[in-house]
């Protein structure tokens, strides 16, 4: 883990080793995105990162890339769509989004998909039907965020916008791949193994380059346009977790790069940026697929429903998180009683001794109750009302879609444990430096820190909670937000 320090000025600086133009800090999506944009632009430009290789988190994930307005994909599908759609979800699905960015994201996000496209990264003109968290083929487009949930659906109407690049299972390392041989193309130099740890500055207190070591080696490296950090988040830095996610202190699958240490959001801070938003994060419970299992209701400790069961699996993980005691179970009748095929994903995680546990089979809805430990008549009264209302197509609670609304009424009744420290609930975190669309970071005042950039999860940017997350919104952001400050850093006097 590397320790960030002050910044050290420029007159401490014993002599330059390199000098750039552009400095980017991380090589993964917004890093290889800043950089090309950048050297697009005429900037001389190296990348320095930590790990022997680039590909960072997004060659790690799942390949999806959220992009709306009525993209070629799902034109080809036959799904409308306008960026005014996807702006108006993003705006109202998402706690203190940043109406700018969105904005931004939206009135350019099929250019943004087609931009993607001609660097390489491959995608299918084929959607997805089925409810999963993740194609296991090639297919393209797929439903992944709350987009057909309430209230959302009421405000935007609802379009299918996660593109997966076209490989089977996960799929990120075909974006990277194909970033990476876009920079191999340009006259962009890339130093590996190598580790940022300190920001240096002028008099003005502008950034003007990074203090770094390789292989034991100090050295300088100076920027005369600027240094944009592109560096990940802080999963993996688990005391800087526990200081700012304390439900993140056990329990959770962490999921990055080991290198999601935080340093690039503490290298912005030690020159006065502000980290906004540090206790937001992205949380799961994936109990889905088999899709049927939406059928059934979820229940906390007191045999209430808590959330509408047709919402996306992060916006499920985060409500069941914040119940009493972290508790809750998956309530089935015979008609959906399936064993989740999330168990297979949970073996390719590091941690491979949690699942989803089927605790309970009882013949009778009270049986059920009593075998969970429940208060007496809970849940009993949570199904008569859901089953009373699903018989006539409704709920006027939770509003569930009708899609998945029927009676639980066939027994025997199962349970299934999506308790946090009994179900795998996979994280990772979205706060980040506060800054402008086009990457320049901001202090506390809102005021421009000179010389300094950040993009992707150094950036707390779209994704804010998980509550209102969709999968591939990080890489969307990332790819995006990256290449607007390379841009805007190429183009600095």
């Amino acid at each position: 883990m590397t320790t960030i320090q002050r910044p050290l000025q420029e007159s401490e600086v014993p002599d330059w080793s390199h000098r750039s133009e552009i400095l980017v800090v991380g090589y993964g999506g917004a890093g290889s995105c800043a950089a090309l944009e950048a050297a697009r632009a005429g900037a001389d430009v190296t990348i320095l990162e930590v790990a022997g290789g680039g590909g960072g988190t997004t060659a790690l994930c799942g390949g999806h890339v959220y992009c709306g307005g009525g993209t070629p994909v799902q034109k080809a599908c036959d799904f409308p769509d306008s960026a005014e759609d996807l702006f108006q979800f993003l705006i109202h699905s998402t706690p203190f989004q940043d109406d700018q960015k969105a904005r931004l994201y939206s009135d350019r996000s099929v250019e943004h998909f087609e931009w993607l496209e001609s660097q390489g990264v491959p995608f299918r003109r084929d959607y997805y039907p089925h409810r999963h968290s993740l194609q296991p083929d090639a297919t393209c487009l797929i439903w992944t965020g709350n987009e057909k949930v309430w209230p959302f659906s009421e405000v935007a109407r609802p379009a299918p916008r996660g593109h997966k690049a076209a490989g089977d299972g996960d799929a990120g390392h075909l974006i990277m791949r194909a970033l990476m041989e876009r920079v191999d193309e340009l006259p962009i130099e890339k130093r590996y193994d190598t580790a940022v740890d300190r920001l240096i500055v002028n008099d003005q207190q502008r950034v003007v380059g990074v203090a770094a070591s390789q292989y034991g080696e100090r050295f300088y490296l100076r920027a005369d346009k600027g240094v944009i950090l592109t560096a990940g988040g802080f999963i993996m830095n688990h005391p800087m977790v526990a200081n700012h996610i304390p439900d993140f202190k056990k329990d959770i699958l962490d999921h990055g790069s080991p290198y999601d240490d935080g340093s690039g959001i503490q290298l912005g801070m030690s020159v006065g940026g502000a980290a906004i938003h540090m206790s937001e994060h992205f949380i799961t419970l994936p109990f889905y697929p088999p899709a049927d299992l939406t059928f059934g209701i979820l229940v906390n400790r007191h045999g209430q429903r808590f959330v509408s069961e047709d919402s996306y699996h992060a916006r499920v993980g985060d409500a069941a998180m914040k119940q009493t005691d972290h508790m809750a179970y998956l309530i089935v009748d015979d008609s959906c009683f399936h064993h989740p095929d999330i168990n297979r994903f949970v073996h390719e995680m590091p941690r491979t001794d949690v699942a989803i546990e089927h605790v309970a089979t009882e013949g009778s809805i009270a049986g059920l109750e009593s075998a969970l430990g429940l208060p007496e008549g809970t849940l009993q009264a949570t199904l008569a009302i859901y089953n009373a209302n699903a018989a006539k197509g409704k709920d006027p609670i939770f509003h569930k879609s009708t899609d998945w609304l029927r009676p639980l009424d066939q027994p025997p009744y199962a349970a299934f444990d999506v308790s946090l420290g009994r179900a795998p609930y996979v994280g990772f975190t979205l706060g980040g430096l506060s800054t402008r669309a086009t990457g320049e970071v901001l202090d506390e005042q809102g005021s421009i820190i000179e010389g300094l950039y950040a993009a992707g999860r150094n950036s707390c940017g779209l994704p804010r909670s998980a509550e209102g997350y969709a999968s591939g919104l990080s890489v969307g952001d990332a790819t995006f937000f990256g290449r607007l400050a390379g841009r805007q850093a190429a183009s600095t006097d």
